[in-house]
Parts: structure tokens; C-alpha cells; sequence
């Protein structure tokens, strides 16, 4: 009996992977900070309509969420956000700054209080959003970025480097926000302060670039009334990111640029560590931070080629010591505090954590969101780090997730179902990290692959670059090229290929469905699917002109941006697909994906349209990550000729 019990086809072990508890463990901590010496962070609350709350860590170690619901820490500008909140001490207790989510004020907050909130409701457009605070206890004020919207279409919008007042009296009177600066550029970060406090620093850049390819760092004088003069460009360019920069304690300007192929850090001007890896990355919240001066003139930096870890850099040798533990990628938030660094980290076996490392004894800990393993870790996926060849001899990074099961393997001589994850940016990468997704397919005895093709990033500028002009078709080449080379391998039955992907990753995804013949059928989450319709006054104004560099100038190749569009292409799509959307998303809207649904109507293409209300760009509540998970099964079921224990939820395919 035991050695039957043990044999079964792939897709249908039984798992105790659910797509509840996938969901449940959706998102991360993000925006760690101290607040005197306690610290801080934001949490995802999934079970709770996907809102973000607070969280502190009392010195005692006891950890505590700070806001109840309906409060939600998070900033809209750029409508990917930023840094939502900032903390200082105040009379011995913490006083909180927060940007809340449903209406976009900032809000003061002592724990024992209710929030207050300092910045006015704006009558027009999307109204006005903060980011990247900090508090000025002298000034009695928040310096922060503001976003202004002028008007009602996307692109009516400014933003500029502000000061609130902390006291409440800007919260009905616009007039009462001290901007900094006149607009200079169309985007902003917030000023860090020199330690004197006689300089401040910043980033901005303007359309078409994407931060990624080109910024300037901007230095000003502060003036004794809190007013910048005498603004100036000291690096960066049309050609050259510059992704962060902090003051160190001795006043010399430290950035991440780069501008030598890979984003490296430099101290006024010269280069600190010569190695080829990344110290920073794409910045597409404001306030993401890669490194982070300490009081002895060492600093905190996130580093690699692909995954980010934590390592402490001796700028005058150029050395750096890595954090020991399992976080062997890290997200690019970190705090320090005297000889203390905190990050978020994560890997492979492990959820991401906020970890603190004492830089003095070495010793780094979890000191909140501590992982515990929801199931027995002998059904975690076990990846595979892969280098794959692509067209022209090119390399495309990959991890490979085999099925994986404690207690099942697949009959003699069948090949695994695959799936093809494609992530979302185009400009980002997956990280190396375990997501219960992914085990919700493997421990089912569904492959994985991500594929991080050709514009990702962690691998320097030149591989960034290969989409540039290339979209839709380097990230579709180089993610058929991983399937193809997993079936010629052995590793993938090539009957049973699928893609899925969310964002830029659904339009991959979308697009490999209508160019190629290698999947049997796709996942297409919140995506792009009509470059036509998807560009000022189309989509947000973060991204409006992106596609200058991913496709070209539309006014020089208005054809190319009809001929790489999937809804161009829908007469090709013959194979079942999976739509999902969220009916609030701003980014990728609902239009694009009832545009394609009506190009092939009636032409009996099976598939199935899944749209959810209160849902924006990317999925947040749980209820709605369970039916999107149960759905991309049931799809994989009936195509793959797939029978899961238990059967997931059917997905009614609809010709």
C-alpha cells in the first residue's frame, strides 16, 4: 500500500499550502524606522481590507500594532507611494507623522490620542499627497514632498518640497504649507539635512526619463528662516540615476549612482567599493533606501547581483562584512540608530522579518513579524538559481521552483506542468524569497519558474537596458527560452507550459500569448495590454511617458506602438486565458482588459474574467487573493488535464 499511497500525478497532491493561507501571508513589513530607541514599521493587514498599520517595538521587546482600523499608513504619491510615516521624540513620548491612505492627510499622532490631522482636503483632482516625512521639532514643522493636483486629468499635477506645521493650523488652510523650493522638476524626493543643518539634498528628475535612467542630485543652502537658495546640480544626469543620497556625520554628501554600469556608492564624488554589484536600485516608491551612514563612519548598505543582502562597508578600505543569518535578501528600507541597523529580510526558507544587526558585536536578530512556519517547511518549494541561454547567446537569470512533496512523487517517466512567472515593473525583479504562492503550486506538483529577463534589475545597467526599444519582445524571448530549455531538459513536460504575471508582468504575459506557441495557456493579472491607450491623460503621470524608453518615441514609431500591443494581436490568442482586475486600478484601468475581451468575442476562445471592486493596482485583500489563487488552479486543472486534492473552486471558462 505505501509505496501506491506514495506515487501520484502531478497536480493532484494534497497540500496544506491553501490559497487562505497564501493570502494570509501576502506582503511584508516595509518602512522600518526608529523612534527614539524603539523600533517601528508599517504591516500589511490583509484579513482587514489590505489596510497598513503601524507597529512598535517597545524597548521591553513587547510588540504592539499602534493604529486600530480604519487607519491606513500608506502615501499615494506617484501613486506607488513613498515613505508613509516619520517618528521623533517629543516631551519622552514618540509623536508620529502619517500619511493615511483613504484620504491622503497627514496626520499627528501620541500614542493615547486620536490622530490629528495637519493638511487640508483638496477640493480638485486626486487632491493633495505627502510622502517622505520628517519632523523639525525646532521649526515646529514636517518637511515632506507634496503632490498637487491641479486638475482632474493625470497629468494635472506638481510637486515640490513643503513644510508643514505641526501645531494643526495647515489642516484647513493650504495657504499655511510653506513650500520649499519653487517647482524645478516634475519629480521630487524629500531633502535630507546636512548635520549642520546648513545644507539639504535631494533628487529630482522630469518626463520622459523613468528614475531609473537619469536623475539629478540637487544641494542647496538653507537659509536661517528654513527657505532653499541656491540650488544646484552636483551629479546625475539625463544618462546617469543617481537612486539615493544621505549626509554622513562628518558632512560629506554620500550617493548611489550608475554611473559606471551599476548603482555604487560615492563620497563627494569617488567611488568607495569598486565592486560590480548593486548598492542601490529602482526607485519606484519615494523613499527607498539601499544604504545608511552610521555615527562611526562605517555604513549600512543593501548589496548584490539579484538578491540584496545586509552587509556593514568600511569606506576607507573598501570592505564589507555581510550579516550572518538565513535574510539573504533584503528590501530597500533601513534605519540605524547609534551602532544599530534594522532592515526587512528574507529568503528562501524564511518570510521577511525586520531584523536588527548590532553592528558593535556583530549579532543580527529578529526583532518583529517574526517568520513561523504556517506548515510543515518539508512542503516549502526548494529553488533552483539557473542561468539560462537566450536568443543571440544572452544570458536570462532564472530561479526554478520544482514540485516538491514530502510524501508524494509523480509516476515513472511524466513530466511536471510548469507555469512561467513573469514579474511586474518592467523594471524590478523577482526576489529570492519564500512565497507561499509559489508552494501553493509546487506542493501541488506544479512547477515554477521566475524569469528574470532582460531589463530586470540587480544586474547591472546593461542587462537593465536590453528593453529599452524591446519591450515585448526581449522579456517574451528571454521567458520562452526558459520554458523551451526546461522541456528540452526533461524538467517540464512542454505540453503543459503556462504564463502568468501581473502589471508589466501581465503584459509579457498577454503579449508571449499572442507571439509565441510554447504555453497552453496564461494567468493575465491587472495589465497592459494597449500601449495605444496607455500614456498621458491614459494612465497615472509617474509613468505616462515609460514607454519612450520601453518601445520609443511615439511621435518617431507610432506603428511600433500598435504592432507590440496584445490587443492588436487578439486575432492570435487560441489558447484558454485567465483576466483578473481590480475596478479601481488607476495604473493599468479595467478598459484595457474590456477592450481585449471585446476583440475576441465570438471566437470561442475559452476564458474567464474576474474583476474586483475596492481593488487597485495589485491585490490586497485577502478574500480577493483566495478566489484569484483558486482560479489560476482551476484554469491549470482543466487545461493540464490536472485533478487536485481537493478540487479547487471551478472556474467556469466561457467561450
Amino acid at each position: 500500500m505505501g509505496e501506491e499511497m506514495r506515487t501520484a500525478p502531478y497536480g493532484s497532491w494534497p497540500s496544506p499550502v491553501t490559497a487562505a493561507l497564501a493570502a494570509a501571508h501576502d506582503g511584508h513589513p516595509d518602512w522600518v524606522g526608529f523612534v527614539g530607541d524603539e523600533i517601528w514599521w508599517t504591516e500589511p493587514r490583509p484579513a482587514e481590507g489590505g489596510r497598513r498599520t503601524l507597529v512598535r517595538r517597545r524597548a521591553d521587546g513587547a510588540e504592539e500594532t499602534v493604529l486600530p482600523a480604519p487607519w491606513n499608513v500608506r502615501s499615494r504619491v506617484v501613486e506607488y507611494g513613498g515613505r508613509p510615516w516619520t517618528g521623533a521624540v517629543r516631551d519622552g513620548r514618540p509623536l508620529i507623522v502619517f500619511a493615511h491612505f483613504a484620504d491622503q492627510r497627514l496626520y499627528r499622532y501620541e500614542p493615547g490620542g486620536e490622530p490629528v490631522p495637519l493638511t487640508p482636503l483638496s477640493p480638485v483632482g486626486g487632491g493633495l499627497r505627502w510622502a517622505e516625512p520628517r519632523v523639525d521639532l525646532g521649526r515646529g514643522e514636517v518637511w515632506c514632498v507634496l503632490e498637487e493636483h491641479t486638475g482632474d486629468g493625470p497629468d494635472d499635477v506638481r510637486r515640490v518640497l513643503a513644510a508643514v506645521p505641526l501645531d494643526g493650523s495647515a489642516a484647513a488652510d493650504r495657504a499655511a504649507v510653506r513650500e520649499l523650493t519653487a517647482p524645478r522638476h516634475r519629480f521630487v524626493t524629500g531633502a535630507r539635512l546636512s548635520p549642520d543643518g546648513r545644507r539639504a539634498a535631494w533628487l529630482g528628475w522630469d518626463h520622459p526619463r523613468m528614475p531609473w535612467d537619469g536623475t539629478e542630485l540637487l544641494v542647496a543652502d538653507v537659509t536661517g528662516d528654513g527657505r532653499l537658495t541656491g540650488v544646484r546640480t552636483v551629479a546625475g544626469g539625463p544618462e546617469e540615476s543617481v537612486c539615493q543620497a544621505e549626509w554622513a556625520p562628518d558632512g560629506h554628501l554620500l550617493y548611489a549612482s550608475d554611473r559606471g554600469g551599476w548603482w555604487q556608492l560615492y563620497r563627494d564624488g569617488t567611488l568607495l567599493c569598486a565592486r560590480e554589484e548593486e548598492f542601490g536600485g529602482p526607485l519606484w516608491q519615494l523613499g527607498l533606501r539601499w544604504f545608511a551612514p552610521l555615527d562611526n563612519g562605517l555604513l549600512a548598505v543593501l548589496h548584490g547581483r539579484g538578491p540584496a543582502a545586509l552587509g556593514i562597508l568600511d569606506p576607507e578600505t573598501g570592505e564589507i562584512v555581510d550579516a550572518a543569518g538565513p535574510w539573504t535578501e533584503c528590501a530597500p528600507t533601513l534605519a540605524v540608530h547609534g551602532q544599530r541597523v534594522v532592515t526587512v529580510g528574507a529568503g528562501p526558507h524564511t518570510g521577511y522579518e525586520v531584523v536588527e544587526l548590532d553592528t558593535v558585536t556583530g549579532r543580527a536578530r529578529v526583532v518583529g513579524a517574526r517568520h513561523r512556519d504556517p506548515v510543515d517547511p518539508a512542503y516549502y518549494p526548494r529553488p533552483e538559481v539557473r542561468v539560462f541561454p537566450g536568443p543571440d547567446g544572452r544570458e536570462v537569470h532564472a530561479h526554478v521552483y520544482p514540485p516538491h512533496h514530502p510524501a508524494r512523487t509523480a509516476p515513472d517517466g511524466q513530466r511536471p506542468p510548469y507555469v512561467i512567472w513573469a514579474h511586474g515593473g518592467p523594471t524590478g525583479r523577482s526576489p529570492l524569497v519564500l512565497d507561499l504562492t509559489i508552494a501553493y503550486f509546487t506542493s501541488r506538483g506544479i512547477g515554477v519558474a521566475e524569469v528574470n529577463y532582460g531589463g530586470s534589475t540587480g544586474y547591472g545597467r546593461a542587462y537593465r537596458e536590453r528593453l529599452r526599444e524591446r519591450w515585448g519582445v526581449v522579456d517574451v524571448e528571454d521567458c520562452a527560452a526558459v520554458a523551451r530549455a526546461l522541456a528540452a531538459e526533461g524538467t517540464a513536460d512542454p505540453a503543459r507550459l503556462a504564463i502568468r504575471g501581473g502589471s508589466a508582468g501581465g503584459w509579457t504575459a498577454a503579449a508571449s500569448l499572442t507571439t509565441t506557441d510554447v504555453y497552453a495557456c496564461g494567468t493575465i493579472r491587472y495589465p497592459v495590454l494597449d500601449l495605444t491607450a496607455w500614456g498621458p491623460g491614459e494612465t497615472h503621470d509617474f509613468e505616462s511617458r515609460y514607454l519612450e524608453s520601453l518601445i520609443g518615441p511615439l511621435a518617431e514609431v507610432p506603428d511600433r506602438y500598435a504592432e507590440r500591443s496584445p490587443i492588436t494581436h487578439a486575432d492570435r490568442l487560441t489558447v484558454p486565458f485567465l483576466l483578473l482586475q481590480g475596478l479601481d486600478d488607476v495604473i493599468c484601468p479595467p478598459a484595457q482588459c474590456e477592450r481585449l475581451l471585446a476583440r475576441i468575442a465570438g471566437r470561442g476562445v475559452p476564458h474567464a474574467y474576474l474583476t474586483f471592486e475596492g481593488e487597485g493596482h495589485g491585490f490586497r485583500r485577502a478574500d480577493t487573493m483566495i478566489r484569484a489563487l483558486e482560479a489560476e488552479l482551476s484554469l491549470y486543472a482543466q487545461v493540464f488535464g490536472l485533478d487536485p486534492t481537493p478540487p479547487a473552486p471551478k472556474l467556469e471558462l466561457s467561450p
